[in-house]
């Protein structure tokens, strides 16, 4: 009675390299932040440049704690989007900056999108959801050193 050196369909194999190569959900999820931190960003140019086209495109707001002029916020939004855009591009290329700068950039959107709650509440809650999964597959994804 020989035993069979074939594996069986299903089991687990330890890796070649000896590395953990991470979550895999998160891998396939980082390459899907870079595509959402593209569209994010081109959501916050649009919110940019609607807000300094024209100041009655968003609700007005009286007495809140951060309260900007609209064409602020429209100018914070468009800056911060186009960053996004090159933070996601380098995302996509594989470069590994653009992991640790895509962390940081994404929780300030996280942040900013939070204040402007009051503005445009349903897309700033979208804005904030995408934000949070950008953040968990980047700091899931173990496949390639963060720093």
């Amino acid at each position: 009675m020989s035993q069979s050196t074939a594996s069986t369909p299903g089991a687990s194999r330890p890796a070649a390299s000896g590395d953990d190569t991470g979550n895999p959900w998160a891998g396939g999820g980082t390459l899907f932040a870079g595509f959402l931190l593209l569209v994010d960003g081109v959501l916050g140019v649009i919110k940019g440049i609607a807000g300094i086209a024209t100041n009655d495109v968003y609700a007005a707001v009286n007495d809140y704690v951060f309260k900007f002029n609209v064409t602020t916020w429209g100018w914070i939004h468009l800056i911060l989007g186009v960053v996004l855009i090159f933070v996601g591009w380098g995302i996509l290329k594989g470069a590994t900056w653009a992991r640790a700068v895509g962390i940081a950039l994404v929780s300030l959107n996280l942040i900013v999108n939070f204040m402007w709650l009051p503005y445009t509440p349903i897309w700033a809650i979208v804005t904030i959801a995408i934000d949070v999964f950008i953040i968990w597959a980047l700091c899931t994804d173990r496949s390639k050193p963060v720093f």
